[in-house]
């Protein structure tokens, strides 16, 4: 058994396997860790790219594209390892990246998953959108991070130099200890894509384990930074995962006092969208909605599930007040000024 396996869930992605491997390979002790690609059906010449080019990486192929849950739990089920890592394909990790994360969780028994640092690689100072320095939800169920609320993405100025709590844990990055991952379910294909980190970190919490952000180790991620104005999909699937989310993780005694206002707030989007013209990010809240409805039961099921895995609880990573007010009316566009003592 390998103490770590780095798995890239890879599709069609030759070039970012081309620029990113070889200071991925550099930088792994052949002793402690593997190097895995799960590959979700690529035409392009990435088999040929790896088996060639890349001896020492393993590569699983899974024969069609199973999506980022669907693919990474498939893949995951084929290998044995203490400990997982999900790495992006558009990751360039730094010297010595690992090993402050291999620490983190098997220094600490009770440290359920772990992630590094995000920077922006386009930007190498300032932290990424998909992670930062840590993600956290406010008590409406908005994600935001140390480092980036909204779209506003700070710095680094030194300011998250500390190891610390979160809430969630980016998949562009993360250390997991495999046996949780088995136990809590692992990732939700019913998500498809966004969100699906953030519900597999709340079951994590839920169990009674921490996640956590280590600070002594850095990647720099490509990513797609804020949401690209024609893409309402991605618009579609935020609204859409984020109801499931709650819906799926939240004490019973915070379901209505959570998800109601959460409903006020999602139809004032939507009216925005419309009074701005924008019809097609009107009609992807809508069309999440009625999704929403038409999938109650299968959504119901999800939570009966996650309740024979875990019991809901509140947790102090979540942020007590409204990031949208705090953001959009009070002009608060940085972490620490959220006075958010965690």
């Amino acid at each position: 058994m390998a103490e770590v396996a780095v798995v890239i869930l890879n599709w069609n992605g030759a070039d970012l396997l081309e620029k990113f491997l070889p200071p991925l390979v550099k930088s792994a002790d052949p002793c402690m860790a593997e190097i895995w690609i799960a590959d979700n059906g690529s035409s392009d010449r990435s088999p040929d790219l790896v088996r060639t080019g890349f001896p020492s990486v393993k590569w699983i192929a899974l024969g069609k594209n199973y999506g980022f849950a669907g693919g990474y739990n498939r893949a995951l089920e084929r290998i044995n390892a203490r400990y997982f890592v999900l790495l992006n394909s558009d990751v360039e990790v730094t010297p010595g990246w690992l090993e402050p994360l291999y620490r983190m969780v098997s220094d600490h028994p009770r440290v359920g998953a772990c992630m590094p640092k995000i920077r922006s690689w386009h930007h190498k100072k300032q932290f990424e959108h998909a992670g930062a320095a840590g993600g956290f939800l406010d008590k409406y169920g908005y994600p935001f991070c140390r480092g980036r609320i909204f779209n506003s993405i700070e710095t680094d100025e030194g300011q998250f130099d500390r190891d610390s709590d979160v809430f969630w844990a980016t998949g562009a990055c993360l250390m997991v200890r495999a046996d949780l991952y088995r136990e809590s379910g692992g990732l939700d294909p019913f998500f498809f894509a966004h969100m699906e980190e953030i519900d597999l970190c709340w079951r994590i919490k839920n169990m009674g384990y921490t996640v956590k952000y280590c600070h002594d180790s850095v990647v720099y991620h490509v990513g797609g930074g804020t949401l690209p104005a024609k893409d309402h999909m991605k618009t579609y699937l935020n609204f859409r995962n984020n109801i499931i989310l709650l819906y799926k993780n939240l004490p019973s005694g915070r379901l209505i006092p959570v998800l109601f206002p959460r409903f006020i707030l999602d139809f004032i989007s939507l009216f925005q969208f419309l009074f701005r013209f924008e019809l097609h990010n009107m009609v992807a809240v809508a069309g999440a909605y009625y999704f929403l409805l038409g999938h109650i039961r299968s959504i119901r099921r999800l939570r009966r599930q996650n309740l024979e895995i875990c019991s809901p609880a509140t947790h102090p990573e979540i942020y007590p007040g409204s990031i949208v007010y705090k953001f959009y009316i009070l002009g608060i566009r940085r972490f620490n000024d959220l006075q958010f003592n965690i």
